[in-house]
């Protein structure tokens, strides 16, 4: 770990949502029969969720291609 990890983790203490592994170095499922514990973190806690993104509507995309009346005109 480098030297600012350690001073931030010194600053702040350890991160939250670290998941938990077993002896084999899998992650650990949390146990549905213990609603008040999350045994799938380190510290018990589930992390919380981070805001997503909504998707603004954008206007209607024209067709690819070349554009109707430049070079489709007939020769007469």
């Amino acid at each position: 770990m480098g030297i600012w990890n350690k001073f931030v983790t010194f600053l702040i203490g350890e991160p939250n949502g670290e998941r938990a592994r077993d002896n084999k170095g899998r992650y650990v499922a949390d146990d549905k029969s213990t609603p008040d514990v999350n045994e799938a973190y380190t510290d018990g806690k589930t992390p919380t969720k981070k805001a997503t993104k909504t998707k603004t509507t954008t206007t209607k995309k024209r067709g690819r291609g070349r554009p109707k009346g430049s070079k489709n005109k007939s020769k007469k």
